[in-house]
């Protein structure tokens, strides 16, 4: 029944994420990039909760995307899937007071989709630029998103801790 619960928050999580990342997050854009909430959302599950839970947040992350906006179903979840399971591998490195940890974790992930994104979405459509795409797009997603990770992150952990004390406590 707990795990029943802890899916349905997670995806409450995933749907309000991406609710403010699709409408009020693009009012708000930064240099015309606006964060990527369910990156954010995704690195949060699997680096607090470990590998599986990453990739079941990537994967319901990615398949939203996909479907809602994408060309190709599965690019997106992709690789929303593999940064969830790489972030879950840094679970045993998780302290509840260190945010420098995740930060770092954050941009190496958020450069990885980016990457990613360029080189499928841009460089094998022959567009080659890859200075402008860094520098107008990548630099100011990345910046973007790793502020609004300063403010999302200790929410979410909260939100996980409160959680985890409900499991421990209905077990004893």
């Amino acid at each position: 029944m707990k795990k029943i619960i802890r899916l349905i928050l997670a995806v409450l999580i995933i749907l309000v994420a991406y609710l403010l990342q699709s409408t009020l997050f693009q009012k708000f854009t930064f240099l015309s990039v606006a964060p990527n909430l369910l990156l954010i959302v995704t690195f949060c599950f699997g680096f607090i909760k470990g590998k599986h839970y990453g990739v079941y947040v990537g994967f319901l992350c990615g398949m939203l995307i996909d479907l809602m906006h994408g060309d190709v179903i599965g690019f997106q979840t992709l690789i929303y899937m593999y940064i969830g399971y790489m972030n879950g591998y840094f679970n045993k490195l998780f302290f509840d007071e260190d945010i420098t940890l995740p930060l770092v974790l954050l941009i190496l992930s958020d450069f990885l989709y980016s990457m990613y994104y360029y080189v499928f979405a841009f460089l094998l459509h022959n567009r080659l630029d890859i200075q402008y795409y860094f520098i107008h797009i990548m630099m100011p997603e990345l910046f973007f998103t790793v502020l609004i990770t300063v403010f999302l992150y200790r929410p979410l952990l909260w939100i996980n801790r409160k959680f985890d004390s409900m499991e421990e406590g209905g077990t004893k």
